[in-house]
Protein backbone atom coordinates (compact mmCIF):
# COMPACT_ATOMS: atom_id res chain seq x y z
CA UNK A 1 0.00 0.00 0.00
CA UNK A 2 1.35 3.24 -0.92
CA UNK A 3 1.88 5.90 1.93
CA UNK A 4 2.40 9.96 2.13
CA UNK A 5 3.41 10.28 5.26
CA UNK A 6 5.15 13.88 6.03
CA UNK A 7 8.83 13.73 7.63
CA UNK A 8 7.60 15.44 10.92
CA UNK A 9 5.16 12.47 11.18
CA UNK A 10 8.07 9.74 10.36
CA UNK A 11 9.87 11.37 13.66
CA UNK A 12 7.79 9.51 15.75
CA UNK A 13 8.60 6.20 15.92
CA UNK A 14 5.11 4.76 16.19
CA UNK A 15 3.85 6.32 13.71
CA UNK A 16 7.14 5.07 11.55
CA UNK A 17 5.93 1.41 13.07
CA UNK A 18 2.44 1.89 11.74
CA UNK A 19 3.89 3.63 8.04
CA UNK A 20 5.64 0.05 7.90
CA UNK A 21 2.74 -1.95 8.49
CA UNK A 22 0.63 0.08 6.32
CA UNK A 23 3.25 -0.61 3.35
CA UNK A 24 2.93 -3.95 4.05
CA UNK A 25 -0.45 -4.92 2.85
CA UNK A 26 -1.35 -5.11 -0.51
CA UNK A 27 -4.92 -4.96 -0.11
CA UNK A 28 -5.48 -8.78 -1.37
CA UNK A 29 -8.88 -8.59 0.81
CA UNK A 30 -7.82 -12.58 1.92
CA UNK A 31 -8.63 -11.08 5.62
CA UNK A 32 -12.25 -10.61 5.34
CA UNK A 33 -13.15 -14.46 4.48
CA UNK A 34 -12.10 -14.96 8.31
CA UNK A 35 -12.76 -11.89 10.24
CA UNK A 36 -15.66 -12.69 12.33
CA UNK A 37 -17.24 -8.78 12.09
CA UNK A 38 -17.25 -8.96 8.53
CA UNK A 39 -18.70 -12.75 8.65
CA UNK A 40 -21.61 -11.22 10.37
CA UNK A 41 -22.18 -7.67 9.15
CA UNK A 42 -20.86 -7.85 5.57
CA UNK A 43 -19.52 -4.17 5.69
CA UNK A 44 -16.08 -3.69 4.51
CA UNK A 45 -15.40 -1.68 6.73
CA UNK A 46 -16.10 -3.73 9.36
CA UNK A 47 -13.29 -5.52 7.81
CA UNK A 48 -9.72 -5.37 8.34
CA UNK A 49 -8.77 -4.08 4.70
CA UNK A 50 -11.46 -1.49 5.58
CA UNK A 51 -10.31 -0.66 9.03
CA UNK A 52 -6.49 -0.70 7.72
CA UNK A 53 -7.84 2.22 5.13
CA UNK A 54 -9.72 4.00 7.61
CA UNK A 55 -6.52 4.03 9.66
CA UNK A 56 -4.28 5.44 7.11
CA UNK A 57 -5.99 8.50 6.23
CA UNK A 58 -6.58 9.14 10.06
CA UNK A 59 -3.25 8.62 10.66
CA UNK A 60 -1.27 10.09 7.34
CA UNK A 61 -3.33 12.84 7.50
CA UNK A 62 -2.51 13.44 11.26
CA UNK A 63 -6.30 14.18 11.64
CA UNK A 64 -8.45 13.53 14.87
CA UNK A 65 -10.52 10.01 14.87
CA UNK A 66 -13.61 11.00 13.86
CA UNK A 67 -17.11 8.82 14.58
CA UNK A 68 -16.68 6.59 11.66
CA UNK A 69 -13.34 5.76 12.59
CA UNK A 70 -14.40 5.11 16.03
CA UNK A 71 -17.34 3.03 15.35
CA UNK A 72 -15.37 0.73 12.91
CA UNK A 73 -12.37 0.31 15.06
CA UNK A 74 -14.12 0.02 18.37
CA UNK A 75 -16.35 -3.34 16.55
CA UNK A 76 -12.42 -4.76 15.66
CA UNK A 77 -12.48 -7.74 18.12
CA UNK A 78 -8.58 -8.00 18.14
CA UNK A 79 -8.77 -11.77 17.60
CA UNK A 80 -6.11 -11.73 15.03
CA UNK A 81 -7.86 -14.27 12.66
CA UNK A 82 -6.77 -11.85 9.52
CA UNK A 83 -2.74 -12.06 10.78
CA UNK A 84 -3.27 -15.76 10.40
CA UNK A 85 -5.16 -15.69 6.97
CA UNK A 86 -2.51 -12.28 5.20
CA UNK A 87 -0.09 -13.88 3.17
CA UNK A 88 1.93 -10.70 3.03
CA UNK A 89 2.59 -10.41 6.92
CA UNK A 90 0.98 -7.19 8.00
CA UNK A 91 1.03 -6.94 11.59
CA UNK A 92 -2.35 -5.54 12.27
CA UNK A 93 -2.38 -5.89 16.04
CA UNK A 94 0.48 -3.19 16.46
CA UNK A 95 -2.09 -1.06 13.71
CA UNK A 96 -5.23 -1.61 15.75
CA UNK A 97 -3.39 -0.63 18.78
CA UNK A 98 -1.03 2.33 17.48
CA UNK A 99 -5.37 3.28 16.35
CA UNK A 100 -6.35 3.00 19.49
CA UNK A 101 -4.11 4.84 21.42
CA UNK A 102 -4.69 7.50 18.47
CA UNK A 103 -8.38 7.26 19.05
CA UNK A 104 -8.28 7.53 22.96
CA UNK A 105 -6.02 10.93 22.50
CA UNK A 106 -8.03 13.00 19.83
CA UNK A 107 -11.69 11.52 20.10
CA UNK A 108 -14.36 13.11 22.68
CA UNK A 109 -16.34 9.73 23.34
CA UNK A 110 -20.22 10.51 24.96
CA UNK A 111 -20.15 10.95 28.67
CA UNK A 112 -21.76 7.80 29.38
CA UNK A 113 -19.02 5.95 27.08
CA UNK A 114 -16.18 7.15 28.94
CA UNK A 115 -18.21 7.06 32.59
CA UNK A 116 -18.75 2.98 31.42
CA UNK A 117 -15.02 2.63 30.22
CA UNK A 118 -13.43 4.51 32.81
CA UNK A 119 -15.34 1.89 35.00
CA UNK A 120 -13.91 -1.68 33.51
CA UNK A 121 -10.58 0.38 33.32
CA UNK A 122 -10.60 0.83 36.78
CA UNK A 123 -12.31 -2.32 38.52
CA UNK A 124 -11.57 -5.17 36.32
CA UNK A 125 -7.59 -4.72 36.43
CA UNK A 126 -7.76 -4.86 40.45
CA UNK A 127 -8.79 -8.55 42.10
CA UNK A 128 -10.57 -6.74 45.30
CA UNK A 129 -12.48 -4.38 43.15
CA UNK A 130 -13.74 -7.03 40.83
CA UNK A 131 -15.07 -8.92 43.29
CA UNK A 132 -16.63 -6.27 44.77
CA UNK A 133 -18.63 -5.31 41.18
CA UNK A 134 -19.50 -9.21 40.64
CA UNK A 135 -21.28 -9.08 44.27
CA UNK A 136 -22.64 -6.40 43.13
CA UNK A 137 -23.89 -7.51 40.03
CA UNK A 138 -25.33 -10.83 41.65
CA UNK A 139 -27.55 -8.71 43.67
CA UNK A 140 -28.83 -6.48 40.18
CA UNK A 141 -29.36 -9.91 38.04
CA UNK A 142 -32.93 -9.81 39.27
CA UNK A 143 -33.46 -6.14 37.98
CA UNK A 144 -31.59 -6.60 34.77
CA UNK A 145 -34.37 -5.85 33.09
CA UNK A 146 -34.50 -2.15 34.54
CA UNK A 147 -30.93 -2.14 33.45
CA UNK A 148 -31.78 -3.39 30.12
CA UNK A 149 -34.10 -0.48 29.83
CA UNK A 150 -31.70 2.74 30.13
CA UNK A 151 -31.18 4.46 27.34
CA UNK A 152 -27.25 4.50 26.13
CA UNK A 153 -25.75 2.15 28.30
CA UNK A 154 -28.86 -0.40 28.93
CA UNK A 155 -27.56 -3.26 26.86
CA UNK A 156 -24.08 -2.96 28.27
CA UNK A 157 -25.13 -3.13 31.47
CA UNK A 158 -27.19 -5.90 31.08
CA UNK A 159 -24.63 -7.64 29.14
CA UNK A 160 -22.29 -7.05 32.07
CA UNK A 161 -24.77 -8.50 34.50
CA UNK A 162 -25.29 -11.55 32.74
CA UNK A 163 -21.90 -11.82 32.10
CA UNK A 164 -21.25 -12.23 36.31
CA UNK A 165 -21.09 -15.52 37.88
CA UNK A 166 -24.52 -17.03 39.22
CA UNK A 167 -23.02 -17.23 42.60
CA UNK A 168 -20.79 -15.67 44.13
CA UNK A 169 -17.50 -16.58 43.29
CA UNK A 170 -15.70 -18.60 45.97
CA UNK A 171 -12.44 -17.50 47.70
CA UNK A 172 -9.35 -19.26 47.07
CA UNK A 173 -8.16 -22.12 49.79
CA UNK A 174 -5.77 -21.84 51.95
CA UNK A 175 -3.24 -24.45 50.07
CA UNK A 176 -0.17 -26.11 51.21
CA UNK A 177 2.53 -25.73 48.22
CA UNK A 178 2.40 -28.76 46.29
CA UNK A 179 5.14 -31.25 46.81
CA UNK A 180 7.50 -30.47 43.91
CA UNK A 181 8.80 -34.58 42.34
CA UNK A 182 12.16 -35.40 42.37
CA UNK A 183 14.27 -34.67 40.21
CA UNK A 184 13.97 -31.15 40.00
CA UNK A 185 13.43 -30.28 36.86
CA UNK A 186 13.19 -26.63 36.62
CA UNK A 187 12.04 -23.04 38.42
CA UNK A 188 8.50 -20.83 37.18
CA UNK A 189 6.15 -17.84 37.84
CA UNK A 190 2.76 -18.42 36.89
CA UNK A 191 0.83 -14.85 36.13
CA UNK A 192 -1.90 -14.47 38.98
CA UNK A 193 -3.39 -11.57 36.92
CA UNK A 194 -6.51 -10.17 37.82
CA UNK A 195 -9.95 -11.38 36.24
CA UNK A 196 -8.65 -14.42 36.47
CA UNK A 197 -7.90 -15.81 40.60
CA UNK A 198 -11.03 -14.39 41.06
CA UNK A 199 -13.27 -16.11 38.85
CA UNK A 200 -11.70 -19.81 38.74
CA UNK A 201 -8.94 -19.53 41.20
CA UNK A 202 -8.64 -23.69 40.33
CA UNK A 203 -7.07 -22.46 37.25
CA UNK A 204 -3.82 -21.57 38.97
CA UNK A 205 -3.97 -24.42 41.66
CA UNK A 206 -4.42 -26.97 38.97
CA UNK A 207 -1.28 -25.57 36.85
CA UNK A 208 0.60 -25.80 40.27
CA UNK A 209 0.11 -29.21 41.21
CA UNK A 210 0.74 -30.14 37.63
CA UNK A 211 3.84 -28.42 37.43
CA UNK A 212 4.67 -29.86 40.68
CA UNK A 213 4.32 -33.51 39.46
CA UNK A 214 6.46 -32.77 36.48
CA UNK A 215 9.13 -31.94 39.31
CA UNK A 216 8.78 -28.06 38.35
CA UNK A 217 8.61 -25.60 41.30
CA UNK A 218 5.87 -22.79 40.91
CA UNK A 219 6.92 -18.87 42.52
CA UNK A 220 4.80 -16.22 42.74
CA UNK A 221 6.67 -12.93 42.35
CA UNK A 222 6.30 -10.45 44.67
CA UNK A 223 4.25 -7.18 43.03
CA UNK A 224 3.13 -8.33 40.03
CA UNK A 225 -0.35 -8.09 39.39
CA UNK A 226 -2.81 -7.49 35.65
CA UNK A 227 -0.91 -7.81 32.86
CA UNK A 228 -2.44 -4.79 31.04
CA UNK A 229 -4.37 -6.07 28.27
CA UNK A 230 -7.77 -4.60 29.37
CA UNK A 231 -6.36 -1.41 29.48
CA UNK A 232 -4.29 -1.65 26.34
CA UNK A 233 -6.68 -2.76 24.11
CA UNK A 234 -9.19 0.17 25.07
CA UNK A 235 -6.09 2.59 24.22
CA UNK A 236 -5.36 3.31 26.97
CA UNK A 237 -1.03 3.16 26.49
CA UNK A 238 -0.11 4.85 29.73
CA UNK A 239 -2.00 2.90 31.83
CA UNK A 240 -1.14 -0.84 30.26
CA UNK A 241 2.97 0.38 30.02
CA UNK A 242 2.25 1.13 34.10
CA UNK A 243 1.12 -2.36 34.76
CA UNK A 244 4.19 -3.62 32.44
CA UNK A 245 6.31 -1.91 34.44
CA UNK A 246 5.36 -3.50 37.57
CA UNK A 247 5.32 -7.00 36.44
CA UNK A 248 8.52 -6.80 34.50
CA UNK A 249 10.20 -5.39 37.76
CA UNK A 250 8.86 -8.33 40.14
CA UNK A 251 9.12 -10.63 37.31
CA UNK A 252 13.43 -9.68 36.59
CA UNK A 253 14.06 -10.10 40.20
CA UNK A 254 13.23 -13.57 39.67
CA UNK A 255 15.23 -14.11 36.50
CA UNK A 256 17.91 -12.93 38.13
CA UNK A 257 17.28 -15.27 40.68
CA UNK A 258 17.27 -17.95 38.20
CA UNK A 259 13.87 -18.65 36.44
CA UNK A 260 13.66 -20.70 33.88
CA UNK A 261 10.07 -19.50 32.08
CA UNK A 262 7.06 -17.32 33.30
CA UNK A 263 3.94 -19.35 32.52
CA UNK A 264 0.56 -17.54 31.93
CA UNK A 265 -2.55 -19.80 32.30
CA UNK A 266 -4.52 -17.17 30.60
CA UNK A 267 -3.89 -16.98 26.34
CA UNK A 268 -4.94 -13.15 26.51
CA UNK A 269 -2.80 -12.20 29.05
CA UNK A 270 -0.19 -14.33 27.32
CA UNK A 271 -0.44 -12.84 24.16
CA UNK A 272 0.05 -9.15 25.69
CA UNK A 273 3.36 -10.27 28.18
CA UNK A 274 4.94 -11.54 25.00
CA UNK A 275 4.12 -8.19 23.40
CA UNK A 276 6.03 -6.66 26.51
CA UNK A 277 9.36 -5.84 24.09
CA UNK A 278 7.89 -4.39 21.61
CA UNK A 279 5.65 -2.27 24.00
CA UNK A 280 8.56 -0.71 25.57
CA UNK A 281 10.78 -0.83 22.91
CA UNK A 282 11.79 2.77 22.92
CA UNK A 283 11.88 3.00 26.57
CA UNK A 284 15.52 3.00 27.05
CA UNK A 285 15.02 2.51 30.58
CA UNK A 286 13.00 -0.38 30.50
CA UNK A 287 12.98 -2.10 26.84
CA UNK A 288 16.14 -4.55 28.00
CA UNK A 289 13.99 -6.05 30.79
CA UNK A 290 11.05 -6.18 28.77
CA UNK A 291 12.76 -8.21 25.90
CA UNK A 292 14.23 -10.52 28.86
CA UNK A 293 10.52 -10.86 30.27
CA UNK A 294 8.91 -11.64 26.75
CA UNK A 295 11.75 -14.28 25.61
CA UNK A 296 10.66 -16.25 28.93
CA UNK A 297 6.96 -16.30 28.68
CA UNK A 298 5.08 -18.78 27.13
CA UNK A 299 1.71 -20.42 27.67
CA UNK A 300 1.55 -23.13 30.12
CA UNK A 301 0.73 -25.84 27.68
CA UNK A 302 3.93 -24.62 25.77
CA UNK A 303 5.93 -25.44 28.66
CA UNK A 304 4.47 -28.67 29.87
CA UNK A 305 4.44 -30.49 26.49
CA UNK A 306 8.03 -30.37 26.58
CA UNK A 307 8.42 -32.14 30.17
CA UNK A 308 6.61 -35.09 28.49
CA UNK A 309 3.70 -36.89 29.83
CA UNK A 310 2.47 -38.19 33.32
CA UNK A 311 1.33 -41.43 33.71
CA UNK A 312 -2.38 -41.35 34.44
CA UNK A 313 -4.01 -42.09 37.04
CA UNK A 314 -7.99 -41.67 36.20
CA UNK A 315 -9.81 -43.29 33.70
CA UNK A 316 -10.24 -41.27 30.27
CA UNK A 317 -11.21 -41.59 26.99
CA UNK A 318 -13.90 -39.06 27.32
CA UNK A 319 -14.69 -37.07 24.47
CA UNK A 320 -13.65 -33.40 24.85
CA UNK A 321 -14.56 -30.20 22.60
CA UNK A 322 -11.06 -27.93 22.35
CA UNK A 323 -11.85 -24.58 21.90
CA UNK A 324 -8.41 -22.40 20.46
CA UNK A 325 -8.81 -18.96 21.87
CA UNK A 326 -7.82 -16.27 19.15
CA UNK A 327 -5.26 -15.02 21.79
CA UNK A 328 -4.08 -18.51 21.48
CA UNK A 329 -3.96 -19.89 17.97
CA UNK A 330 -3.80 -16.44 16.13
CA UNK A 331 -2.03 -14.06 18.97
CA UNK A 332 0.69 -16.59 20.02
CA UNK A 333 0.52 -19.27 16.90
CA UNK A 334 0.04 -21.87 19.78
CA UNK A 335 -1.73 -24.40 17.70
CA UNK A 336 -1.48 -28.37 18.37
CA UNK A 337 0.35 -28.41 22.01
CA UNK A 338 -2.97 -28.25 23.79
CA UNK A 339 -4.63 -30.99 22.04
CA UNK A 340 -1.21 -33.07 21.87
CA UNK A 341 -1.28 -32.99 26.02
CA UNK A 342 -4.88 -33.87 26.04
CA UNK A 343 -4.91 -37.18 24.02
CA UNK A 344 -1.81 -38.14 25.57
CA UNK A 345 -3.80 -38.41 28.65
CA UNK A 346 -6.27 -39.91 27.05
CA UNK A 347 -9.37 -37.82 26.17
CA UNK A 348 -10.92 -37.87 22.83
CA UNK A 349 -10.15 -34.26 21.41
CA UNK A 350 -12.51 -32.86 18.63
CA UNK A 351 -12.29 -29.98 16.59
CA UNK A 352 -15.17 -27.63 16.56
CA UNK A 353 -16.31 -26.18 13.52
CA UNK A 354 -15.28 -22.40 12.39
CA UNK A 355 -12.38 -23.18 15.06
CA UNK A 356 -10.87 -19.79 13.67
CA UNK A 357 -14.13 -17.37 14.20
CA UNK A 358 -13.91 -15.61 17.81
CA UNK A 359 -16.18 -16.58 20.42
CA UNK A 360 -16.93 -12.83 20.79
CA UNK A 361 -15.12 -12.81 24.36
CA UNK A 362 -12.27 -10.47 23.30
CA UNK A 363 -11.66 -8.77 26.57
CA UNK A 364 -14.26 -6.35 27.75
CA UNK A 365 -15.98 -6.45 23.70
CA UNK A 366 -18.79 -9.14 24.89
CA UNK A 367 -19.47 -5.53 27.07
CA UNK A 368 -19.07 -2.57 24.40
CA UNK A 369 -20.26 -4.28 21.78
CA UNK A 370 -22.90 -6.68 23.34
CA UNK A 371 -24.75 -7.50 20.47
CA UNK A 372 -22.32 -9.01 18.07
CA UNK A 373 -20.32 -10.63 21.23
CA UNK A 374 -23.83 -12.47 21.50
CA UNK A 375 -23.79 -13.55 17.74
CA UNK A 376 -20.87 -14.76 17.97
CA UNK A 377 -21.28 -16.83 21.40
CA UNK A 378 -24.24 -18.55 19.97
CA UNK A 379 -22.28 -18.99 16.69
CA UNK A 380 -19.31 -20.85 18.75
CA UNK A 381 -21.59 -22.94 20.92
CA UNK A 382 -23.77 -23.99 18.46
CA UNK A 383 -20.60 -25.21 16.92
CA UNK A 384 -19.31 -26.61 19.51
CA UNK A 385 -21.86 -28.39 20.60
CA UNK A 386 -21.96 -30.59 17.04
CA UNK A 387 -18.94 -32.53 18.40
CA UNK A 388 -21.28 -34.00 21.10
CA UNK A 389 -18.49 -33.63 23.73
CA UNK A 390 -18.91 -34.38 27.32
CA UNK A 391 -16.64 -31.06 27.88
CA UNK A 392 -15.04 -28.47 26.49
CA UNK A 393 -11.90 -27.61 27.07
CA UNK A 394 -9.86 -23.95 26.75
CA UNK A 395 -7.27 -21.84 27.89
CA UNK A 396 -8.55 -18.40 28.35
CA UNK A 397 -10.87 -17.15 31.28
CA UNK A 398 -12.25 -14.88 28.98
CA UNK A 399 -13.37 -17.97 26.45
CA UNK A 400 -14.43 -19.86 29.35
CA UNK A 401 -16.93 -17.60 30.96
CA UNK A 402 -18.35 -16.21 27.22
CA UNK A 403 -19.15 -20.01 26.05
CA UNK A 404 -20.19 -21.03 29.28
CA UNK A 405 -23.19 -18.47 29.07
CA UNK A 406 -24.26 -19.93 25.84
CA UNK A 407 -24.33 -24.17 26.19
CA UNK A 408 -24.40 -26.77 29.26
CA UNK A 409 -21.97 -28.54 28.54
CA UNK A 410 -19.09 -27.93 30.98
CA UNK A 411 -16.35 -25.84 30.30
CA UNK A 412 -13.17 -25.81 32.22
CA UNK A 413 -9.32 -25.24 31.43
CA UNK A 414 -7.33 -27.33 29.69
CA UNK A 415 -4.68 -27.50 33.32
CA UNK A 416 -7.79 -28.60 35.41
CA UNK A 417 -8.42 -31.65 33.02
CA UNK A 418 -4.66 -32.80 32.64
CA UNK A 419 -4.42 -32.50 36.39
CA UNK A 420 -7.57 -34.41 37.24
CA UNK A 421 -5.97 -36.69 34.75
CA UNK A 422 -3.10 -37.37 36.79
CA UNK A 423 -4.79 -37.40 40.15
CA UNK A 424 -6.03 -34.12 40.82
CA UNK A 425 -9.32 -33.37 41.95
CA UNK A 426 -12.47 -33.01 39.85
CA UNK A 427 -12.95 -29.74 38.38
CA UNK A 428 -16.29 -28.49 40.32
CA UNK A 429 -18.13 -27.97 37.06
CA UNK A 430 -17.72 -31.56 36.03
CA UNK A 431 -19.23 -32.69 39.23
CA UNK A 432 -22.25 -34.36 39.20
CA UNK A 433 -21.93 -35.11 35.04
CA UNK A 434 -20.92 -38.10 35.08
CA UNK A 435 -17.71 -37.29 33.52
CA UNK A 436 -16.14 -39.17 35.83
CA UNK A 437 -17.46 -42.55 36.00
Amino acid sequence: MQTCFSPAALADPHMAASEKILRTCVHCGFCTATCPTYLLLGDELDSPRGRIYLIKDMLEGGKPATTEVVRHVDRCLSCLSCMTTCPSGVHYMHLVDHARAHIESTYSRGFADRLLRSVLANVLPHPGRFRLALAAALLAKPFRFLFAALPVVGARLDAMIDLAPSRFPSLPLAEAPPVVAAPRKGRVAILEGCAQPVLKPSINAAARRLLARHGVETVTPRGEGCCGALVHHMGREEEALDFARRNIEAWCEEIDRGLDAILVTASGCGTTIKDYGHMLRDDPAWAGKAARVSERAKDITEYVVDLGPLPATRGTGQVIAYHSACSMQHGQKIGDQPKRLLRAAGFVVKDPPEGHVCCGSAGVYNILQPEIARQLRERKAANIEKTRPLAIAAGNIGCITQIGKATEIPIVHTVELLDWAAGGPLPEELEGTGFAS
